[in-house]
């Protein structure tokens, strides 16, 4: 038989429980997919031996490729061309904490985090750059944070010891998310032996905010180039991939984008 204050404490305890799951079901209920969504990525990038699996996958095939392609004879001195943000630097802290204020992305939230210099590293992506670098090959950082976070971001590559971590090797987003002008900066002076990022537009105009059938039919026609000159790391928390979903459209409300998403997707 279970005494009073027993039967008492129990019954705190379930309505604690049904506080926290309507507290939960509201804000599910808004866009769970869009708000918390991307912190089930987050989860997935920092816990899954799998996420690593793929990063060093990617790594050690970007070094066979290298290898493979010193072996020529270049007009021009080689280098590589990379991204920052989820290809050498792991931003997934900041998912964590937008979907725990159940917010988006923000230019201001996102400075927020990247001014506490505070990333982890990609894994295996020190590692090959550095082996880069020992082989010759310079190293360029082409990333579409602002201007204002250059600072920031030269700090955070300097203290995890990345290769030509300096302000003539780094490139920062202007006038538009587009790399094309900034690789050809680079190509007019270096062979680009291999580009490497988390989004299709790192590697080519041809993938730059086109609608999804275009954007999935470019990838098929370029098919050849993954895993000889594009080198791809995982990234399931953002990128222009959700964004053709709901046509980069991204001041449309989370539940609208929410919408569109789920009534893309394939489903019984």
């Amino acid at each position: 038989m279970f005494k009073r204050s027993t039967v008492f404490t129990f019954l705190i305890i379930l309505l604690s429980a049904c506080k926290v799951q309507n507290k939960i079901a509201i804000v599910n209920h808004e866009a769970p997919v869009v708000l918390q969504g991307p912190a089930w990525a987050a989860a997935w990038q920092q816990k899954a031996g799998e996420y690593k699996a793929l990063c060093y996958q990617a790594y050690n095939l970007a070094q066979m490729r290298l290898d493979f392609l010193l072996q020529r004879q270049y007009n021009k001195p080689v280098a590589i061309v990379t991204d920052i943000d989820e290809t050498v630097l792991d931003n997934s802290p900041y998912q964590v904490h937008q979907a725990i204020q159940n917010a988006e992305y923000s230019d201001s939230s996102w400075i927020e985090w990247t001014n506490k210099v505070d990333c982890d590293t990609v894994p295996g992506a020190r590692s090959f750059l550095s082996y880069a670098k020992s082989k010759g090959v310079a190293v360029f950082y082409i990333t579409n944070r602002l201007e204002k976070e250059r600072a920031a971001t030269l700090k955070d590559l300097q203290r995890w010891n990345f290769p030509d971590a300096t302000d003539d090797h780094l490139t920062m987003k202007t006038t538009t998310s587009g790399k094309e002008t900034r690789r050809k900066q680079v190509a007019d002076h270096y062979e680009i032996l291999l580009l490497l990022g988390d989004n299709l537009s790192d590697f080519s105009e041809v993938f730059d905010k086109k609608p999804l059938e275009e954007r999935n039919n470019n990838t098929e026609n370029n098919a050849s180039l993954f895993g000889s000159k594009f080198i791809v790391l995982p990234n399931a928390m953002y990128g222009d991939w959700d964004g053709a979903i709901y046509r980069f459209q991204y001041d449309l409300p989370a539940a609208e984008k929410e919408k569109i998403i789920l009534k893309s997707l394939k489903k019984y």
